[in-house]
């Protein structure tokens, strides 16, 4: 199973449906609350190569982007196989 990050925030519309096509997969994965870990923020903009809105999604360290870019890598039928791939070691 792919490693997921999604960096969110508790009051994003978005976060909460990226988590739940996330979830209705089956798909564990690491959420990092930007607002309740402010110190994570920059990180988050360093990875996201300089996006500042939440949610940023990492599958196996690949930036895939925000709540629309997981969508539409879900309706071209290109999330499935990411999220199949084991992360590399």
């Amino acid at each position: 199973m792919a490693e997921v990050v999604i960096y969110t925030s508790m009051l994003c519309p978005y976060c909460v449906r990226a988590k739940k096509l996330l979830q209705s997969k089956g798909i564990s994965f690491e959420e990092i609350d930007v607002m309740m870990e402010p110190r994570r923020k920059p990180e988050m903009v360093e990875r996201a190569g300089g996006r500042t809105s939440v949610p940023q999604i990492f599958i196996n360290e690949e930036h895939i982007g925000g709540c629309d870019d997981l969508m539409a890598l879900e309706a071209t039928g290109g999330l499935d196989a990411k999220l199949e791939t084991r992360k590399a070691s």
